[in-house]
Order: C-alpha cells, then sequence, then structure tokens
C-alpha cells in the first residue's frame, strides 16, 4: 500500500500544479508530456519488469522501481527548464513501470480469488487517501510555498516503502538462468515514443500531413510490426503473444486500455478545465477532482461480493453504466462549468471504474498458476499505461489544436471551455470502446476458474 502511494500521490499531486509550474518553466503546449513522456516510460518498461519478476522474484524488482522513482523525484524536483523535466519524468516512469504492477501481483500472489477483491480494494483506497491529500498538498505547495516540493515529498515514502518490504516480504525462488527479450524491448520502445511523438506533436510542432508527421506514424508502425515479429522468435519474448491470444486476456486488455484512457482524461484536464474557465484555486480544483478516486475504491471494494455472485463480466458491464453516464453528464455541462456538475460527474465514473478495473484485473490474474501471473498482471496494466500514454497524446493533440485556433499565449477562459469540453467528449468516445469490450468479455464466474488460480500459492511452495 505504501509502494502503491508513490504512484498515487505523484499522480493526484502534479495535475493541480502544471499551472503554477507552466507559469514558472513556461511550455503550456508543452505540458502534456509531462504526463505522456511519464506513462511511455512506464508503459514500455512494464512488459520487462513483468516478465523478469516471474523468473527472479517480485520483490528485487519493485525495490528497483523504488530505486529509480526516486531518482526521477529527486531530478525533477531540480529541473530548470520545462524539457529538463519533462526528461526527469521519464526517470520517474521508468520506476513506476516496476512499482504498481508489482504491487498488484503480489497482492495476486499471496490472496485467493475470494480475497483478492477486498485486497484490491485497500489498494485503491489509497487512491482515495491520495486523492485528498495529493492535491491539498500540491495547492498549498504552488500557492503558498514552491512546486518543486510536489516531488521532493516522495523522498520519506520511497525510503519507507523499500524498508517495509525489505523487512517483511519474503519469497523463496528457484533460481534459473533467463534471456533478456532486449529486441523487443528496444522494438515496442521505439515504436510506442514515435507514435506518441506523431499525435502529441501533430497540428502543434507540423503538419498533420508533413514528412515529420508522415514519417514518425510509418517508421511507429514499422516498428511496431518488427516488435510483433521478434516475439515470435524470442526465447523468453518480453510479452508472450499467447497473452492476447486468449479472449478473456484480450477482453480484459482492452478493457485495461480504455481505463487507462478515461482515468489520464479526467486527470489531466480536469483541473485545468476548473481553474482556467472558473478561476478556481488549485487546492479546489484538485480536491474536486478527488471524487473520482474517493468513488473508485468505494465500489471496488464492493466489487468482490457482485463479481462472486453475478460473474467478473455483470460486474464490469454494471461499472461500465455508471461511467458511461458520469461521461456524458461532464461532457453535456462541459460548456456550463459548475464545480459540483463536475465533482459528481468524477464521483460516478469512480464509482464505474471500481467496478470496471478490479473485476477484469482479478479474472486475468485468476484465470492463470503463479509462474504466469506476473505477465499476466503486467499485460493488463502495461494495456491501461499505453492507453493513458496514447489518451493523453491524443487528448493533448484535440487541445492543442482549439488552443491554437484561440490564438497564441496563455489560453483564454474560453479556449479553455471549448478545449475541456472536446476532450470530455473524447472521453465518451472511449468509455462506449470499453463497453464494446466488456460485451465481448467471456462471462466467467470465479467458480469456473482454475483450482491452481483460485487458490493463493505462495513463491515459497513452488
Amino acid at each position: 500500500m505504501v509502494s502503491t502511494g508513490l504512484v498515487a500521490i505523484d499522480a493526484t499531486i502534479l495535475a493541480t500544479a502544471v499551472p503554477t509550474i507552466v507559469g514558472d518553466l513556461g511550455g503550456f503546449a508543452q505540458f502534456p508530456w509531462l504526463f505522456s513522456v511519464y506513462l511511455l516510460a512506464q508503459a514500455v518498461s512494464v512488459p520487462l519488469y513483468a516478465k523478469l519478476s516471474d523468473t527472479v522474484g517480485r520483490k528485487p524488482i519493485i525495490l528497483v522501481g523504488i530505486a529509480l522513482f526516486l531518482l526521477g523525484s529527486i531530478l525533477c524536483g531540480l529541473a530548470w527548464s520545462m524539457p529538463a523535466l519533462i526528461a526527469f519524468r521519464a526517470v520517474q516512469g521508468l520506476g513506476a513501470g516496476a512499482v504498481q504492477p508489482m504491487a498488484v501481483t503480489i497482492a495476486g500472489d499471496i490472496y485467493t480469488v475470494a480475497e483478492r477483491a477486498k485486497v484490491q480494494g485497500y489498494l485503491a483506497s489509497v487512491w482515495a487517501v491520495s486523492s485528498v491529500v495529493g492535491p491539498t498538498l500540491g495547492g498549498v505547495f504552488s500557492q503558498f510555498l514552491s512546486w518543486r516540493l510536489i516531488f521532493f515529498v516522495n523522498i520519506p515514502l520511497c525510503i519507507l516503502a523499500a524498508a517495509l518490504l525489505m523487512r517483511t516480504f519474503h519469497e523463496s525462488i528457484e533460481p534459473r538462468r533467463h534471456r533478456v527479450d532486449y529486441l523487443g524491448s528496444i522494438l515496442l520502445t521505439g515504436a510506442l515514443t514515435l507514435l506518441i511523438l506523431a499525435v502529441l506533436e501533430g497540428g502543434q510542432s507540423w503538419a498533420w500531413n508533413s514528412p515529420q508527421s508522415i514519417g514518425a506514424f510509418a517508421i511507429g508502425s514499422l516498428l511496431l510490426a518488427g516488435f510483433i515479429w521478434a516475439e515470435t522468435k524470442a526465447a523468453e519474448p518480453v510479452l508472450p503473444l499467447w497473452v492476447i491470444s486468449r479472449r478473456l486476456l484480450l477482453s480484459t486488455s482492452l478493457i485495461g486500455l480504455g481505463v487507462g484512457a478515461i482515468l489520464i482524461g479526467l486527470t489531466s484536464f480536469v483541473p485545468t478545465y476548473l481553474q482556467g474557465a472558473l478561476s478556481v484555486s488549485p487546492l479546489v480544483a484538485g480536491l474536486t477532482l478527488a471524487a473520482l478516486t474517493i468513488g473508485w475504491p468505494i465500489s471496488a471494494t464492493l466489487s468482490g461480493r457482485i463479481y462472486l455472485r453475478f460473474g467478473f463480466r455483470t460486474t464490469v458491464l454494471l461499472g461500465m453504466i455508471l461511467v458511461l453516464s458520469g461521461s456524458i453528464l461532464l461532457a453535456a455541462f462541459g460548456g456550463q462549468p459548475t464545480i459540483v456538475i463536475v465533482g459528481l460527474s468524477c464521483f460516478v465514473i469512480g464509482l464505474g471504474l471500481g467496478l470496471v478495473a478490479t473485476p477484469s484485473l482479478v479474472a486475468a490474474q485468476s484465470s492463470v498458476p503463479w509462474n504466469e501471473r506476473g505477465v499476466v498482471t503486467g499485460t493488463n496494466l502495461f494495456s491501461r499505461s499505453i492507453g493513458s500514454a496514447v489518451g493523453v497524446a491524443i487528448f493533448g493533440a484535440v487541445a492543442n489544436a482549439i488552443f491554437a485556433a484561440y490564438g497564441t499565449g496563455m489560453p483564454s477562459p474560453a479556449a479553455v471551455e471549448a478545449a475541456s469540453t472536446s476532450v470530455f467528449i473524447a472521453i465518451v468516445i472511449a468509455a462506449l470502446g470499453v463497453l464494446a469490450a466488456a460485451l465481448w468479455m467471456p462471462d466467467v464466474r470465479a467458480t469456473t476458474l482454475p483450482v491452481a488460480a483460485r487458490s493463493a500459492p505462495r513463491p515459497a511452495e513452488d
């Protein structure tokens, strides 16, 4: 839970401080990169960490992640320009790529399928606490002290998380030789970097039909095709293709993709929307967004009772009804911004996401034994990270196009309102995509899953 708090507080504390950071360092058009480069680094590293965790164990991987996150946080706090801050956010992302998936995987290792919803609720409650603590600290630091403190606050948390894991988490893994899929990792990193660069900078730094844009899309697509080919030849592929050959795992990964896009769209643009359109303080904007991550753990904790009785698919569909309802409400009133409507919409979406993200992840985890659980969990969270990275790129491209239409310089309240409304409409479209994936998800129940997957074998027992 402490390790999860590193990622959770960082996600919630930064969004409220973006206007202050931009005011100090400049580069308003570049601010989506603060999120996308972090998410990109997180996404491309998750499969590698997940694969290694199935061979060397969870503990060394999560400790490496905490160390990288600590280094990135210190560097971010010392950043002297927007490009430097963006580069150091990538280091943070490399750490988060190990921390979040390993925390979830460890929970999957040591608890049964009946217990996992409650445990996932505990982990989700960290986001609820962070949704209050993060925006509060972010608002206080950016308004009254210095935005740099939002990164330095990670230092004691990293030290505490590492100390607790070293002291209390023990696993016994039989050492064996393994071959790292360097080619696959390089191809995947290059492909995603170019594709996200093309989406985020298209129409901003260069025209959509320019050689730079066409070249980035073309080369990125070729590298992605090369990655798929490389995975068929690798002895130990970083992202085994069998993961996406099973309907349950593919459908839950597609659900994770959409969840990531919806989540980053809200956390990235709701605070900016409220501060730009209503001129509220960073503290108020952050606390309004907190309704999203308060609703999530409430429903995530209760989801176990629902999926044990009605099945995983029914639970996910119920959650998507809530997500779609909240998203439509937010988009419908985008042109008439009020704190009450935004807060209510975020709370309803959060309730829905708790019924979508947790049951779909538990279903995927519970369908495989221990030695495949790291890869399966990593793939699900990889999909969520990719959804966030691509989502923030697309949403940023939409917003930047509207900002450009309103003129240069800091955007006016009307421009912020128009851009944010367009992003909220895009979130509705993303929610419809997740609903389609949920309808395609197999109707599995906890009682029909393999006994070995439903139980909780410890690494020491394998």
